[in-house]
């Protein structure tokens, strides 16, 4: 990195900004694996081009209006990390950019307006219920209303559910095998209640106890990615303040984006007084799909009732969970385990729905054609259910396959289990 803009003046994220620039060889492997590449086929639409532009951005040799539409139409998904042989932490580049340049952006002021109200609904369970509510009103006007207006009426569900609280203290049935800490989520607790619900049940089922600690909240994930640094700090730190890693064997989210936000967080925290804390913090958070398949595979998983019938379960891998956390398996493990279930495989596996946290309603155009390629590419396995582990993918996927006409069910995976062990499967 030149030297004309010294890492020192960038902040605390530039020695990451330094390293993943440096890291990059262009070998081109990311292509293929970038969704919007294979959308726009431009190539400062993909990772190796954003990595220029960033570079010539913290350079002085590009004015950062010039980059931003491109950098902004990154979903931050992470399958080119997957890809990279290099190793390049493209995900901590892009979200360390993003801090580091949002102050100095020039928006509109519609712009500015909606980025206010997402980052403020989003992490407000009861507001984001209220403001779900008022959309479903809103949703016949939609045809008539701008792209930026239309894609979130168009994405909320035919119903929006009661928001269900969740008991802070759920007991182990039977013999107890080890005690969780669970991160309840923001949008899920408005759009799903149920993924919760489900959760806890299964956990309870198999002997363990969860807390919902006091104090916590919003993981921090949507403001950091859309480079509200200072508003992802105050989140995480809250949150490091109501979990205590000593006193649980593991905390754990049901939500792929959550999941990942939160192991991110020594990497918010790099070169402050608090990394150390993160760290210990992050060391104990686990997918609960992670956790239940360990159970499996210690044996001490209760095997699920039989499903009524054989069922092709078409599984979805988001992101934030295959990627960013680089959790495959224990999925399909958990699906695999109830009998008369197949899981799919579903062509294309790799490349993001569109959902992307924020980015659906930021980008709705490209969001909503990687919903329906995702949509097409699910239904060709003729499955009977879908399964996912992440309320955004859950949200794009079922509102791509109602647009096709389909009436296939889209379920959280423990949803999946939850059932299969009520003998509702």
């Amino acid at each position: 990195m030149n030297n004309d803009i010294p890492v020192r003046e960038i902040g605390p994220q530039g020695e990451v900004m330094a390293h993943a620039v440096d890291a990059c060889v262009h070998c081109g492997f990311c292509l293929p694996a970038c969704p919007t590449y294979a959308l726009l086929g431009d190539e400062m639409d993909s990772p190796r081009g954003r990595i220029v532009l960033m570079k010539e951005v913290l350079e002085g040799g590009l004015e950062l209006e010039l980059a931003a539409p491109h950098l902004d139409r990154c979903l931050g998904c992470q399958a080119c990390v997957t890809a990279c042989p290099s190793g390049v932490p493209y995900g901590e580049l892009i979200t360390s950019f993003r801090g580091w340049s949002e102050p100095q952006r020039r928006r509109s002021a519609f712009d500015r307006a909606k980025r206010f109200a997402i980052l403020k609904a989003l992490p407000a369970p009861k507001l984001f219920s209220v403001a779900a509510r008022f959309g479903q009103y809103a949703k016949p006007l939609a045809p008539a209303l701008p792209a930026a207006l239309r894609s979130p009426l168009d994405l909320l569900p035919e119903h929006v559910p009661v928001m269900e609280p969740s008991a802070e203290f759920t007991p182990a049935r039977g013999q107890r095998r080890g005690r969780v800490a669970f991160l309840v989520g923001c949008a899920q607790q408005a759009l799903a209640p149920n993924f919760n619900a489900a959760t806890l049940r299964v956990l309870s089922r198999n002997g363990i106890e969860v807390v919902i600690p006091e104090g916590q909240g919003c993981c921090g994930a949507a403001a950091l990615h859309t480079g509200a640094r200072n508003e992802a700090l105050r989140l995480v730190r809250a949150n490091l303040a109501a979990f205590d890693p000593d006193e649980y064997d593991a905390i754990l989210s049901n939500a792929a984006g959550c999941g990942a936000g939160l192991k991110e967080y020594p990497a918010v925290l790099h070169g402050l007084e608090d990394e150390a804390q993160a760290r210990a913090f992050a060391a104990k958070v686990r997918d609960v799909s992670e956790y239940l398949a360990e159970l499996l595979a210690s044996g001490d998983l209760q095997p699920p009732l039989p499903a009524s019938r054989p069922l092709t379960v078409a599984y979805h891998d988001a992101c934030h969970l295959a990627h960013a956390q680089g959790v495959r398996l224990a999925p399909r493990q958990l699906l695999k385990a109830i009998p008369g279930v197949t899981v799919a495989e579903v062509p294309e596996g790799d490349l993001c729905c569109g959902s992307a946290g924020t980015y659906n309603l930021e980008q709705p155009e490209l969001a909503g054609q990687l919903g329906a390629r995702k949509a097409k590419n699910i239904l060709s396995t003729a499955p009977d259910l879908i399964a996912s582990g992440n309320i955004g993918c859950h949200t794009q996927i079922q509102s791509h396959v109602r647009r096709s006409g389909s009436p296939v069910p889209v379920m959280h995976t423990v949803e999946v289990l939850d059932l299969a062990y009520r003998g509702e499967l």
